[in-house]
């Protein structure tokens, strides 16, 4: 969920401040009009917060109340969303910690501090803040999803360099027996089969072959490499407390990784399903370069509610991709954006990355820009930099993205990026 515009201020009936925690929530409220506050503590428990809502709603007489807290997802603010008359404005703890820099110098700070500075913030600078509103179902579940199965991902990773640096210390041969590919089922087969490179080596050579060949590796070259190695490969180390614990601690790793396998490729079906259930997938299921993954990652990006942003310099800036500029005097600096969602920059990077592969006009941008000697990430995000402006027309207009017709546009330009690797084959 993405923050929208400020919309023509409400007539708020509260200002209501949470500083929120794992198990209690301190708070303040603060009725329009009045300068008196109450403060109290909130459980984290349905059957606390509920009827304490309840309350609030029928005190205000259902009127609108405005709630800030630290926070843009989690237990607390989802239980907070189902109430229709709370207006949410999630604030980055950034914000509050640099509001209490500023008006404390002794550094103090304790949960009732936090909450009335956060109420402050809400009553007078009301007009500099953005509430949130959440998208449709679907659009939530399908960021959800590309979130979580992002996290799954990077778990496998982390248990896939860790299994390969256990190996590196007593059996490097099955690295590159395996091609360095630990994910697949051969591997797990394999290294259970002959945890060590001696297991390996008394393997007959028939043996051998039957398990490559039940795991459709017919290669005669990769057949002929692995009898190679099992009978001239040394051993890095005979000393028996790294291998033993070495293969042990492997085991773990790559049993991890199996269990991890289906549990992704599950993600992979229900975003599949979801994404193509979805009324905005035409818009980004034909992106070059957005497969899969990409592309419901995208879509949850936007998402269906177009006054979200009002320009792409707002979708820039967000996302990450738009780098920040301070100046002062004759003094300006240019640099990478670091407060930003980590998770959308990344998106918008990998897409780039990936359409140079698929798209002509991408890749005449990277062969440019690679020339004239620009680092290759810094290519990639000023790359993603227009594909933004590309992508945010597409989804304002709703028309999906005609790449033929898009490269024409830029002969019709002149632009250099539709030409250069015409001049190149010349």
């Amino acid at each position: 969920m993405n923050p929208l515009p400020h919309p023509t201020p409400a007539p708020y009936a509260a200002f209501l401040a949470i500083d929120w925690a794992d198990q209690k929530h301190t708070w303040s409220l603060q009725v329009a009009g009045q300068t008196q506050k109450e403060t109290g503590t909130l459980e984290q428990k349905p059957e606390v917060i509920g009827p304490w809502l309840a309350r609030l709603r029928e005190r205000f007489g259902g009127q609108p109340i405005a709630v800030a807290l630290e926070q843009s997802r989690g237990a607390l603010l989802h239980a907070l969303f189902t109430h229709d008359f709370l207006v949410l404005y999630p604030l980055h703890p950034n914000t509050v910690a640099r509001f209490r820099a500023a008006f404390k110098s002794s550094g103090a700070k304790s949960d009732p501090l936090d909450t009335d500075q956060i109420l402050e913030i809400l009553t007078k600078h009301l007009d500099q803040l953005q509430p949130l509103r959440p998208d449709t179902a679907e659009t939530r579940l399908l960021a959800r999803l590309g979130e979580d199965r992002r996290r799954a991902v990077d778990l496998r990773t982390a248990h896939i360099q860790a299994a390969l640096a256990s190996l590196k210390e007593y059996f490097p041969q099955a690295i590159e027996l395996l091609s360095g590919n630990l994910t697949s089922r051969l591997a797990a087969d394999f290294l259970k089969k002959w945890p060590t490179l001696e297991a390996f080596r008394q393997a007959r050579p028939s043996t051998v072959q039957r398990f490559f060949y039940g795991h459709n590796v017919r290669s005669p070259q990769a057949l002929a490499h692995a009898l190679h190695l099992a009978t001239t490969a040394p051993s890095l180390t005979t000393d028996g407390a790294v291998l033993e614990s070495g293969q042990l601690l492997t085991r773990v790793h790559v049993q991890l990784i199996q269990t991890l396998n289906p549990l992704i490729e599950d993600y992979d079906r229900r975003i599949a399903q979801v994404f193509q259930a979805h009324p905005e997938a035409p818009l980004f299921q034909g992106l070059p370069g957005a497969g899969p993954a990409l592309a419901p990652r995208l879509l949850a990006f936007f998402g269906t509610d177009r006054s979200r942003y009002a320009t792409a310099q707002n979708v820039q800036s967000f996302s990450g991709i738009a780098p920040v500029t301070k100046s002062s005097g004759k003094t300006r600096v240019v640099y990478a954006r670091r407060a930003c969602p980590r998770f959308d920059r990344q998106t918008f990077h990998e897409f780039a990355r990936l359409s140079v592969a698929r798209c002509q006009w991408a890749q005449n941008y990277l062969t440019y820009y690679t020339a004239k000697g620009k680092p290759y990430h810094t290519i990639i995000r000023a790359l993603a930099f227009k594909w933004i402006r590309i992508l945010f027309r597409c989804w304002q207009n709703h028309t999906p993205y005609n790449d033929a017709q898009y490269l024409q546009e830029l002969r019709r330009r002149g632009s250099i990026f539709a030409t250069l690797h015409l001049a190149t084959k010349s």
